[in-house]
């Protein structure tokens, strides 16, 4: 296949060097976003009379045929080609001969491909938006059926307060609807046609690259040529949306590994997505959530990939930039992989409500809620912390909790305690009670819930 800058060059390339300045591999994924951008450019060339319009007709029929050719396997992809750009239109002159050579007048590859890839992160973002949102889905499913389900809320990793496992649960689903945010943010941004810029100076041709952008679907063209060709922000920004995306998928994973260990006992998942040992009977691995965990580490290199990539290039294009899309490709596989296998290991996850009850009865956590029991009664805070602190510590030695210490032994300490004590530190009261907005209570869950409803819907 003829190089499409082939002419100045005498000599041919090294067969080495050829492989090592491929890039097929990589982009031709973006072969429908190719044709549907030179199908906008063919259209625009015949509307502003550049070609006659019997030319732009067959440039857009040939495209048309050449794209449901690759679909249904007819028209394979040459892995020989320099790229999805060259081999899609060798092959349009192939079918088309002159009239295909004119379909790259007013164009170079360089605004080419940012436009490909601009077109192909869009569709990208959308699917990663979609997956979210089904794992958000899972979410709320298991925090309206664990509304009420008590368990030890941490610090330190260290039990601390009584909450119920649908608002641990929500908490990732807030963290979720933000990574949404950020995705839209960020591919609303990139929405901006590059088409028109040439290799970097623009073209002498009348072109309408409002034309082009309106009919491939973008919110408008770039307005610096220079830019539009040498602008991969929008790659960086949707490699670190994905990045913070995998850091909530791999602290979610973390928790649900801790939670099925023998040591917790909070919760099982599903045979469909754990594994067993080659030599020990008894194990049932958390493989999946481990898997996330560590796929987490591959996005962070991406970034960072690219980041370092970019730092010093000159204006405009540069051969360095081929490299960004193997990054970002690789992200968005990477996440949506891990999306796709969460959402239902999450939905299949059984909870073991009383392993989980009886961790938050044996923590002292709802000693707070007994300093707050003083206050209430009329005691400095401050000062009921402390006698709090000193109860715990006569608890321990007695071998009790705070809920089955008898109330002689509360009086030794104040004279402030009465009966009603004892249903004011109920773990189920001690939740119910955190009735401010976004706590633990049961209205708040459900205030949670209808807002991560909108966010799916």
């Amino acid at each position: 296949m003829q190089k499409l800058w082939a002419g100045k060059a005498a000599g041919k390339l090294d067969q080495a060097a050829d492989d090592f300045n491929s890039s097929i591999a990589v982009d031709s994924r973006m072969f429908r976003q190719d044709i549907a951008g030179s199908i906008a450019h063919a259209g625009m060339l015949a509307k502003c009379g550049i070609i006659p319009e019997a030319e732009g007709e067959a440039l857009v029929n040939g495209l048309s045929g050449i794209l449901c050719d690759i679909e249904n396997g007819s028209l394979p992809i040459d892995p020989a080609a320099e790229d999805i750009h060259s081999f899609i239109e060798s092959a349009l002159i192939d079918r088309l001969g002159d009239t295909g050579k004119k379909l790259h007048t007013a164009r170079s590859r360089n605004d080419q491909v940012a436009t490909d890839t601009r077109l192909y992160l869009r569709e990208e973002t959308e699917k990663t938006v979609a997956l979210i949102k089904s794992l958000i889905a899972a979410i709320i499913a298991q925090a309206e059926e664990n509304a009420d389900a008590v368990m030890p809320g941490y610090t330190h990793l260290q039990r601390a307060q009584p909450i119920t496992l649908g608002h641990h649960l929500l908490a990732y689903g807030m963290m979720l609807a933000r990574d949404i945010g950020r995705l839209e943010d960020a591919a609303g941004r990139m929405n901006v046609s590059p088409l028109g810029a040439c290799a970097l100076a623009g073209t002498t041709y009348p072109i309408d690259r409002g034309m082009t952008a309106a009919a491939l679907g973008f919110d408008g063209f770039s307005l610096n040529s220079l830019d539009a060709v040498a602008d991969r922000d929008f790659c960086v920004e949707l490699c670190a949306a994905l990045a913070l995306l995998m850091t909530h998928l791999s602290r979610f994973a973390e928790e649900l590994i801790l939670w099925t260990s023998w040591e917790f006992r909070f919760a099982e998942l599903s045979d469909a997505y754990t594994t067993g040992s080659s030599i020990m009977p008894q194990k049932k691995n958390s493989d999946m959530a481990e898997l996330i965990r560590g796929k987490t580490g591959r996005i962070y290199g991406n970034l960072m990939a690219l980041l370092t990539l970019l730092k010093g290039l000159p204006l405009a294009y540069n051969k360095d930039m081929q490299e960004d899309k193997e990054a970002v490709f690789d992200s968005f596989d990477t996440a949506n992989a891990c999306l796709s296998i969460f959402a239902p290991m999450l939905g299949t996850m059984r909870v073991n409500r009383a392993n989980m009850l009886s961790a938050a009865r044996d923590g002292f956590i709802n000693a707070t809620d007994l300093a707050d029991y003083l206050t209430r009664k009329g005691m400095p805070f401050r000062s009921a912390y402390r006698l709090t602190g000193m109860i715990v510590s006569d608890c321990i030695a007695k071998g009790r909790t705070l809920d089955n210490l008898p109330m002689e032994d509360y009086k030794k300490f104040s004279a402030l305690f009465e009966s009603d004590l004892y249903e004011d530190i109920a773990l189920s009261t001690c939740v119910e009670k955190r009735t401010s907005a976004g706590g633990t209570g049961a209205r708040s869950i459900r205030t949670q819930i209808e807002y991560l409803k909108q966010i799916i819907a």
